[in-house]
């Protein structure tokens, strides 16, 4: 199910299938800034289409930047040099405007140094977020070089104003490395807009090397070769000027690769990613040796790789340095819910500087789930739960929380997610994307009015397949003896959601248990039975009621009757049925039900009891009955049970892995 602020994944049983990974975050906007900077115009094709880029997009155009979209992943940029008398890398047209960035890391460096060198005045500015990310070491690097920038807020953070710089500075400058990997990143790319020599050395370790070769590889691209000592330091020579390659494509995202393959290796697979591999600069495809080392089998191919579940069925824990895969690792931090023993991840201090510090963030959500966790400075350990427990993830506005916990949602239970917007900042249609490969926990929904049999149907084909059973009906009836029980008035909406939200139901057979006690033909009755379409009309009762119902949903798969299965609780039912039958037919059936009881009845009064309560049923405003889209009528007026129950049977799909149910 899925609302503005939530999503709710089912309990998945596998994985398998094929997927087009959208374009790479840090390429797409590289490319964009160095094309602003080239000579000539550069189209660049599979640029991804998300809340960073673009930022990055607009950014540029109120620089005055020509940018062309001709297809809805093809740019064309126009670059700078060489058309207002420049003869290095140009400066932007605009020389004074202001830029809010969001919460763009890969936006906001970057254009911050170009902006410095580029003798104008500027402001930039974010989300809360992004004010509270460093940036003072690459701010004391550019004034090294004559830059002139003033913090507008705490000292070392955005929001930035940058004045005309003097561009008489030093020719060697330092930046620190143990930070984000973006301010070496950032200066790399725009010293070409000077007109001498520089050398940045780097201070301290390292970190996210890979970007750095990223950054290096797209800034050859365009003409530009940077001279290293190793890590250590690096050189860009005088008179170096980007020049357009004309064409270029955008490598699938790695990182957004890691969660596909960690499905494929949890949940069986195979599943195979394409528009990355073998060949790929990015060093986040390393992520699949991680998870090779905790088991999966792994094939990789120039521009793709596959991943599936061990031999053995079960991954297992690994002691891992994670600086060479700092985005990716988050994931294997989720992919160890399912691995045996404790997973350490090593060297991720560069999470605590993200778009949320991803340490404490990950270990909060982990708990959640029933994971022991310790975490510390630059470390994350993970030992699993027995197994996993429903939560609500909190994802703290960062697309990778959101992205790395659907795969928690193989745990019995399901997950929800929360804000799952937030994954607009690097894959938009992740969701979508990803319940193209997952299996869920099937379900067959039949909905029908009162007492058309589909309760009865709905149990016989349950014990048939072996499935469990939900009697969405009979919640709202203990709802309504429990109100009576505990004094609620059946208009007390709040009193109503609150107490369901307090039940605990069990269904085992023909008994139903509330809160631990069997309950019995109370339930059948024609008063509750009217006393359950009322609170059934309140939109708080159903809103607290959705979450039990959600709950019934574990392998191996789920019958459930009611009225709303199929268009509201279950939309992704793999079968939905609208049993009815005519109400003289269903009069006649609840008389002889309630004699067999031994229970008083009269037929004319139950035919418009009936029909009534049809009326209620269909016209409320909450979950109206309905025949919902996709699903199948069947008349059982001339049916008995038994027919009816094989004419369901014989409509379901096969339960085999092809049979797959959407998040």
């Amino acid at each position: 199910m899925i609302s503005a602020n939530f999503i709710d994944i089912p309990p998945l049983l596998g994985a398998r299938g094929t997927i087009t990974l959208p374009g790479s975050k840090s390429i797409s906007n590289r490319i964009l800034l160095l094309s602003a900077l080239a000579k000539g115009a550069t189209e660049i094709r599979d640029v991804l289409l998300s809340d960073d880029t673009e930022r990055m997009l607009a950014g540029l155009r109120a620089l005055g930047v020509g940018v062309e979209q001709l297809e809805p992943h093809v740019f064309r940029v126009q670059g700078c040099c060489g058309n207002f008398g420049e003869t290095r890398c140009a400066r932007f047209p605009v020389k004074q405007a202001e830029l809010f960035l969001g919460n763009a890391g890969t936006a906001f460096r970057p254009l911050t140094a170009a902006l410095a060198l580029s003798g104008g005045h500027y402001r930039l500015s974010g989300v809360a977020r992004m004010h509270e990310r460093p940036i003072g070491d690459l701010v004391d690097a550019l004034c090294e070089l004559g830059a002139n920038i003033d913090y507008l807020g705490n000292e070392g953070f955005p929001p930035l104003e940058i004045f005309p710089a003097t561009l008489s500075g030093a020719g060697r400058v330092s930046v620190r490395g143990d930070v984000s990997s973006q301010f070496l990143t950032a200066l790399l790319m725009a010293l070409p807009l000077l007109d001498r020599e520089v050398t940045v050395e780097v201070a301290g370790e390292l970190i996210s090397k890979p970007y750095i070769e990223i950054t290096l590889a797209m800034m050859a691209r365009f003409g530009v070769s940077v001279s290293r000592d190793g890590w250590r330091s690096f050189t860009v020579s005088a008179g170096s000027c980007y020049m357009s390659p004309g064409v270029i494509y955008v490598e699938g995202d790695a990182s957004s690769a890691s969660y596909f393959l960690a499905a494929g290796a949890i949940g069986g697979g195979p599943v195979r990613i394409e528009g990355v591999g073998g060949d790929s600069i990015q060093g986040d495809v390393r992520f699949a040796d991680a998870l090779a080392m905790m088991g999966a089998r792994i094939t990789v191919g120039p521009n793709w790789m596959e991943a599936g579940a061990p031999e053995s069925g079960r991954l297992k824990a690994i002691d891992l340095d994670c600086n060479h895969i700092p985005d990716a690792a988050m994931t294997l931090a989720v992919a160890a819910l399912f691995a045996e023993g404790t997973t350490t991840l090593r060297n991720i201090a560069s999470w605590r500087v993200k778009e949320t510090d991803r340490i404490a963030a990950m270990a909060a959500e982990l708990r959640k789930v029933g994971a022991t966790v310790e975490d510390g400075a630059d470390y994350i350990r993970i030992t699993p739960p027995a197994q996993t427990r429903h939560a609500a993830i909190d994802t703290y506005d960062d697309h990778r929380m959101a992205m790395c916990f659907s795969l928690a949602a193989f745990g019995p239970e399901g997950m929800r997610i929360n804000d799952p917007g937030c994954v607009a900042k690097t894959f938009p249609d992740y969701f979508a994307r990803f319940r193209e490969v997952v299996r869920a926990v099937p379900v067959i929904a039949i909905d029908g009015p009162s007492a058309s049999g589909k309760g009865t149907v709905a149990q016989r084909v349950a014990a048939k397949l072996g499935y469990h059973y939900l009697d969405s009906g009979a919640l709202y009836r203990l709802l309504a003896v429990a109100a009576q029980h505990g004094g609620i008035m059946l208009a007390d909406e709040a009193g109503l959601a609150a107490l369901a939200g307090r039940m605990e139901i069990s269904f085992e057979g023909e008994q139903i248990w509330l809160d631990g006690a069997l309950v019995g033909d109370e339930l059948r009755g024609e008063q509750c039975a009217a006393a359950a379409s009322k609170v059934a009309a309140l939109p708080g009762v159903r809103a607290a009621l959705l979450g039990k119902q959600h709950a019934f949903r574990r392998a191996p798969g789920l019958v459930a009757d009611g009225r709303d299965m199929a268009s509201v609780v279950f939309p992704d039912a793999d079968l939905k049925i609208f049993l009815t039958a005519s109400a003289e037919a269903r009069a006649e059936r609840r008389y002889k039900q309630l004699k067999e009881k031994g229970m008083d009845a009269n037929i004319a009064a139950l035919l418009q009891d009936i029909r009534a309560r049809d009326g209620r049923d269909t016209g409320r405003s909450v979950a109206p009955l309905q025949q919902a889209p996709g699903a199948s009528l069947l008349d059982t007026t001339a049916l008995d049970i038994g027919q009816a129950v094989q004419e369901v049977l014989a409509r379901y799909p096969a339960k085999d892995s092809k049979n797959t149910g959407p998040v």
